[in-house]
Formats: C-alpha cells, structure tokens, sequence
C-alpha cells in the first residue's frame, strides 16, 4: 500500500534527510587511499550517533539474505554496484567507490548515495558518474504532479541507455517513509504515461545504478549482498529521497 506523507511528514523527513547528507559528505571527506571500508563505517556511525539517529542499514534482513547487515554504510567499490559489506579491505588510489547512506529521525527515514573516485579519477569513471548523477536529476524533474512512475523510470533510463550503459533490471529506488522500502518500486528504466500516478504526498528514493561495461547481468558475492558486474566492469550510483508536492520536487537529502 502507498501511503501518501502529510506536509509535516515530509518535513520531518527533511530532517533525516539532513543526517544522511551529513554522513556522505564525512565519509566522503574521510575517504582516502589506505583508509579501510570498516574505517569509513565508523566516520558515519559517528555522525548518525551525535545526530541521535539510528540507521535503517543495521541489522536489516530482507528475504533475499542470508544474514542481517552488519553495518550503517553499504560501501560498493569499483565492479561492485550496490550493497557492498564493509570490511578490513583498504581503499587505493583510482578507486570508484560508491556510498549508501541512511538515517531514521523520530521515525522517520531517509536514503540517499553517491559516487566518487579515491584520488586521480580515470576519465572513463568520472564519465561514467557523470552520467548516473544527470540521470538521478533527470528522474527527480520528472517526478512532479500528474505524471507517471513510468516517466521517472524513463528518464533515468533514457540517460544511461544513451550513453551506452548496463542497468541492472531487478533493482531501482523506493518508496520510503517510516520504513526505508516502502511501495511503490521505482524502476531505473521504463515506459512513460505508465505506471503508479504522482500525488503530493508521495516520497520516494531515486537512485540510478549504470555499469559501464553496457550489460545488465550482475553477480552475488558470497556475503549474499554485494552485487558485482559480471564482465568486472565499474560501476555507479546515485540516490536522493525526493517528495512530490505541488510546487514540484522536493529533494529531502540535500545537505
């Protein structure tokens, strides 16, 4: 069921949305060569602690995994796209890491991601980031009043498609609200004019994953989370929480 926010909901979830913005941009800052995963792990933990919040990431066991998640960031580096499991491993310079970040302020959630490179960033990468970051602002233009799911989802894909990428079908963003995945879905490709209409009141998170190497398969690592490309390919990824209200989009994890 869609469970459509009041004003002072998606207030609240601005507030959220302001610690989850404040993670990425220390873990962020942190990041280094020689820096491990763990390490990054504990800057955010650290910024959710002084903020009061809890994370939605910890101890999170949907169906399809095998144990709950161990900790507050999903760090994907490099071939990996999306939940990748912090560990001992040290980042090295050249790097694409990608960072998934989320915050529960009085009950409610926020998400958002982002991408970067470790140091000298290869032009092939920043290319590829590039794109994923114009796709997400692409989706939230689109996700205004009277509109379609299917718009949304178009508009991400029409970016990554253009530019040659892979789009994993079986992940895309959200919706969210006092839990962080809530209906409806929303795909990263799709048709426009179909799909769930947009209201005000609907929050949801876009997030874009491309992986350069143009196919859309992935592999599971071991851990039952960490998703990879199967051609070892890089790959990125974007999120904001976005609220559809009637002046248009409202991005709710901007710092």
């Amino acid at each position: 069921m869609v469970e459509l926010k009041t004003a002072a909901a998606v207030d609240a979830m601005r507030e959220s949305g302001r610690v989850v913005a404040d993670a990425l941009a220390a873990v962020r800052a942190a990041a280094a060569p020689g820096m491990r995963l763990l390490e990054l792990d504990e800057v955010a933990r650290a910024v959710l602690r002084d903020a009061g919040a809890d994370s939605p990431f910890l101890g999170y066991r949907p169906s399809f995994a095998p144990t709950p998640f161990p900790a507050v960031l999903c760090v994907s580096v490099n071939d990996a796209i999306v939940h990748g499991v912090p560990d001992a491993s040290r980042l090295c310079d050249g790097d694409l890491v990608s960072i998934d970040c989320g915050a529960v302020v009085d009950g409610w959630a926020g998400d958002a991601a982002l991408s970067f490179t470790v140091g000298t960033a290869r032009p092939e990468d920043q290319r590829l980031m590039d794109t994923t970051r114009q796709a997400l602002a692409a989706g939230i233009a689109a996700a205004v009043p009277g509109a379609r799911m299917g718009d949304v989802s178009h508009a991400i894909g029409s970016v990554g498609r253009a530019a040659g990428y892979g789009i994993p079908e079986d992940f895309g963003g959200h919706g969210i609200g006092r839990r962080m995945h809530e209906d409806p879905p929303v795909p990263n490709d799709g048709r426009p004019g179909r799909g769930y209409p947009l209201r005000p009141g609907l929050v949801i998170a876009i997030e874009p994953m491309f992986l350069a190497g143009g196919s859309n398969k992935y592999a599971e690592d071991d851990d039952g989370w960490t998703l990879r490309t199967v051609d070892g390919s890089r790959a990125a990824h974007f999120e904001h929480t976005v609220a559809v209200t009637e002046d248009g989009p409202r991005v709710l994890t901007l710092p």
